[in-house]
C-alpha cells in the first residue's frame, strides 16, 4: 500500500510538470488521438486497449492493460496555417473590410506531452491516473502596415489594432476506475478534471460590437477549472470481435472574465461532450483491424457555435447569451486502423481518419483566429520491445491540406472573400515501463 501511494505521488508530480505549454489539435481543438499507439491508428481503438492511455478515450479498457507507466511526447506543426482575402473592401459604414492579402499565422511548431499510470488492484479491476491535453484554436497573425484600416486604429495587422491571434490550451487529469464484468467484458468510469488557459490580442478594432470592450483583447492569459466524467464499456460480442462505447459529459468550467467582451455568455466556455463507438477485430491471430466514429458536440457550447449573423440581431454583442461565437458545428470522425505484429520485437500500425471539418463557409471571419480546417488524417507507428517490461512506441501523422472559403460577413455580400487552410504533421515517441 506504501509502495502504490509512493507511486501515485510521484505520478502526480510528473503529471504536472508535463503539462502542456502549447496543445494543438486537429478535430476542431480535439486531437486525432491519445497515446502514441492510438495516434499510430489516427485515433481508432476505442476497444483494442492497450497502454496506460487508454482511459482518454475509454476507460473501461484500463482492465486490460495491467500495471504500467507511459511518458511520451509530440512535436506538432500546423504548418502552414493562415488566410486569404480576396476583393478590396468596401468602406461602407457599419462594414469591416479586411486587406486583400494572404498571412500565414507565426508559432509553427509545438510540444505536446502525455503521461499515464495505471494500477491493477487486483485480477479483475484498475485504477489509472491518464494526463492529455487538446488546443487547437491557436493563431500568431504579424503585425503588418495595412493602408486599408479605417482612422482611428493602429493601421497595423489583421484587423488593424497589432499583431493578432488566439492560444487556447486545454489540460485533463483523468481519474479512473475499470472493472472487468466477466472473461472478455469490462466497464469503466473517470473524474475528469479540467484546466484550461486563454489569450486574445489584436481584436480591440471589434470593441463596438462588444458588450465589455475594456475585456475583449489584449487582457493577456486568463484560466478557467471545470470538471465532468467519462463512461465506458468494452465486450466481446462474437469469437474475436469486440464492441466498444464511451461518453465524456460536457465539461463545466469556470468563466474567462478577462475575456467576457468577448465570448458569449460572459466568458463562459465549457468543453463538449464526445461520445465514440468502435469495433476491434482479430484479422489473424497476430492482426487486428479496429474502426471508430466519434461524434463532437460543439452545438451544445454557445461561444464555440454562435454564428457571426448574431451580431446583426439587436443586442446580441459579444460576450452577451447570444452574442457572436466561432459558428462550429459538430464533427463526426470515422477512423480505420491495421495493426500486425512483425519480427524482432516490432509491432506495425497504419491508420486514416476523416471527418468534416466544423468551419461553414459563413464563419470564415471569426476563424481566421482558429482555422479548425482538417478533414483527413494519415497516420503510421511501431512499437519496439526493449526489454521484458519496457517498450518504445513512434507514431507520425500528416494532414493533407484542407481550406474552407466564404465570404467576408462583415462586409457588403459579394464584396470579400475569405479563404482559411491548414495543413499538419507530427511525430510522437513514448516509453512504456511495466510492473
Amino acid at each position: 500500500m506504501k509502495q502504490q501511494v509512493k507511486q501515485l505521488a510521484i505520478a502526480s508530480i510528473v503529471a504536472a510538470i508535463l503539462a502542456p505549454g502549447s496543445a494543438m489539435a486537429t478535430n476542431g481543438y480535439f486531437a486525432h488521438g491519445y497515446g502514441t499507439k492510438n495516434k499510430a491508428l489516427a485515433g481508432a481503438g476505442v476497444a483494442l486497449p492497450q497502454d496506460a492511455m487508454a482511459a482518454a478515450t475509454n476507460p473501461a479498457g484500463m482492465v486490460w492493460v495491467g500495471d504500467r507507466m507511459d511518458v511520451g511526447a509530440a512535436l506538432f506543426s500546423p504548418s502552414p496555417r493562415g488566410y486569404t482575402v480576396t476583393g478590396n473592401p468596401s468602406g461602407n459604414p457599419g462594414t469591416f473590410g479586411l486587406a486583400p492579402v494572404s498571412v500565414d499565422s507565426d508559432s509553427d511548431y509545438f510540444i505536446v506531452p502525455h503521461f499515464a499510470r495505471n494500477w491493477m488492484l487486483d485480477a479483475s479491476s484498475s485504477v489509472g491516473l491518464t494526463v492529455y491535453g487538446n488546443g487547437g484554436m491557436n493563431t500568431d497573425y504579424p503585425g503588418f502596415s495595412n493602408a486599408f484600416c479605417p482612422g482611428g486604429t493602429l493601421q497595423n495587422g489583421v484587423f488593424c489594432m497589432g499583431p493578432a491571434g488566439v492560444n487556447l490550451e486545454q489540460l485533463f487529469f483523468n481519474v479512473s476506475y475499470s472493472a472487468k464484468i466477466d472473461a472478455t467484458s469490462s466497464w469503466g468510469a473517470s473524474v475528469v478534471l479540467a484546466y484550461q488557459r486563454f489569450e486574445a490580442k489584436g481584436l480591440a478594432a471589434f470593441g463596438g460590437s462588444s458588450s465589455d470592450p475594456a475585456n475583449l483583447s489584449n487582457r493577456g492569459v486568463d484560466d478557467s477549472y471545470g470538471y465532468g466524467f467519462k463512461l465506458g464499456w468494452q465486450g466481446e460480442v462474437a469469437p474475436g470481435l469486440t464492441l466498444a462505447a464511451s461518453y465524456q459529459s460536457e465539461m463545466q468550467m469556470t468563466e474567462f472574465d478577462n475575456y467576457r467582451g468577448l465570448f458569449a455568455e460572459q466568458g463562459d466556455f465549457n468543453i463538449p461532450s464526445t461520445w465514440t463507438l468502435g469495433l476491434a477485430y482479430d484479422v489473424t491471430p497476430t492482426s487486428k483491424l479496429v474502426f471508430d466514429i466519434q461524434q463532437i458536440n460543439y452545438s451544445d457550447i454557445a461561444s464555440i457555435a454562435n454564428p457571426l449573423s448574431n451580431l446583426t440581431v439587436g443586442g446580441n454583442l459579444l460576450g452577451t447569451d447570444n452574442g457572436a461565437g466561432f459558428g462550429w458545428e459538430d464533427m463526426t470522425i470515422y477512423k480505420i486502423g491495421y495493426q500486425w505484429d512483425g519480427s524482432g520485437g516490432y509491432t506495425w500500425r497504419v491508420g486514416f481518419s476523416t471527418g468534416s471539418q466544423p468551419i461553414p463557409p459563413s464563419e470564415t471571419l471569426f476563424n481566421i483566429l482558429a482555422p479548425g480546417v482538417m478533414e483527413e488524417h494519415i497516420t503510421f507507428g511501431f512499437t519496439k520491445d526493449t526489454g521484458p517490461n519496457s517498450e518504445f512506441n513512434f507514431a507520425a501523422m500528416y494532414a493533407p491540406k484542407s481550406s474552407v472559403t466564404g465570404p467576408n460577413g462583415m462586409e457588403v455580400p459579394g464584396q470579400q472573400t475569405i479563404t482559411l487552410e491548414m495543413t499538419q504533421w507530427e511525430v510522437e515517441a513514448s516509453w512504456a515501463w511495466k510492473f
